[in-house]
């Protein structure tokens, strides 16, 4: 039988992350009764099992409390949800974000060619200031499927506040940078670059004058490269034309963006398989990139994976959006909770099975949750 005391055991990626983690809670004797890395390790290891409730998480830990003894004491049991939920509504964010970009980069062994940015609202619960829902950008490591920081937008901020500040912690040197519209700033720009990475900015009419002048110069026919796209499932077929231009001679102030390259049009034609139905649109990039059109393409596409492989997956498998995590600092806290299990998920291969079934499986079998955590 493991023990917690084998120091075989306390080996788990997170603990050489969390245990540095400052217990804020106010110690006395006889107050505190679980232990930070008890709490951490209890959450974690109920979320890669389909967990996403304090109340779940609670049930967890008292079905599954000998298994968790062989890891640390949890001498008074597992905590209610009551604790669990103050422990997380309290918890020092910033500190605890300094940790989850940590642990993220020790997962991270493959740098990805593409860093998605973009932000989700996390609708149905409330921040310490009204009723406001809460509002978190994300980067995403497009080719590990792994969230590797995220900034909390502000309330009397917006994204393009928060963008700066997320670009400022990771490391993106030789990536390319994607980020839609609300993104496409100068400053921002200028320091991806700064970064030694190359950006591709989504315009729209935030810069209305900008967005014109795209339009124009592709009407005049004079793109240097194409590539087409076909994308056949889901009930429609898509046709993704991608064109290029890198003769910017006649585009104003491209000197404001630095080291603006190219720009880019993606026509894209959307027919339904059963209606009949097509659907046709136009969206206009800038990039530092001087490649060609079937690689911006494929650059642009991989921007998506944040919505396919983060957002759908914290709003469809973690059901984010309806839980009631009101108190203090605890959505923010949960959500990198679940994303560290998402990247868990994401990062074990031995079963190709869809993260709900590996999930399903973890809350079943002790070995195959072990192997998820790296234990």
């Amino acid at each position: 039988m493991k023990t917690f005391q084998d120091k075989n055991y306390k080996k788990a990626l997170f603990q050489d992350f969390f245990t540095q983690l400052k217990d804020h809670r106010r110690v006395s004797k006889g107050n505190i009764k679980y232990s930070l890395d008890e709490i951490i390790f209890l959450t974690l290891s109920a979320v890669v099992s389909g967990c996403h409730t304090w109340e779940s998480i609670e049930e967890f830990g008292e079905l599954n409390l000998d298994w968790l003894q062989q890891y640390f004491p949890y001498k008074f049991g597992t905590p209610s949800h009551d604790t669990l939920g103050a422990f997380y509504g309290s918890l020092d964010k910033i500190e605890f974000k300094k940790c989850f970009m940590d642990y993220t980069k020790s997962l991270s062994k493959i740098q990805s060619k593409v860093v998605a940015i973009d932000g989700k609202t996390v609708r149905g619960v409330a921040s310490n200031h009204g009723d406001s829902p809460i509002h978190i950008v994300s980067a995403f490591c497009e080719q590990n499927r792994l969230c590797l920081a995220q900034e909390t937008v502000g309330e009397k901020t917006n994204e393009i506040d928060a963008i700066p500040k997320l670009l400022e912690v990771i490391a993106l040197e030789g990536t390319i940078v994607t980020i839609d519209a609300m993104g496409c700033q100068k400053d921002i720009a200028l320091k991806i670059r700064e970064k030694k990475a190359d950006y591709i900015l989504q315009v729209k009419d935030n810069q209305k004058e900008l967005n014109e002048q795209i339009k124009k110069l592709f009407n005049q026919k004079s793109f240097k490269d194409q590539s087409i796209n076909y994308d056949l499932g889901h009930g429609r077929t898509e046709i993704r034309t991608c064109r290029i231009i890198d003769n910017l001679t006649f585009l104003d102030d491209k000197e404001d963006w630095k080291d603006l390259k190219t720009i880019i049009e993606i026509d894209s034609v959307i027919t339904n398989k059963k209606t009949g139905k097509v659907s046709k649109s136009k969206r206009h990039y800038i990039s530092s990139l001087q490649s060609s059109a079937t690689e911006i393409s494929s650059a642009i596409r991989s921007h998506w994976s944040i919505e396919n492989n983060l957002h759908w997956n914290l709003d469809v498998i973690f059901k984010e959006d309806f839980q009631l995590k009101r108190k203090g600092n605890s959505v923010e806290n949960f959500n990198m909770i679940i994303k560290i299990g998402l990247g868990l998920l994401e990062a074990e291969k031995t079963k190709k099975k869809s993260k709900p079934l590996k999930m399903l499986i973890a809350s079943l079998n002790d070995s195959y949750r072990e192997l998820i955590m790296g234990l």
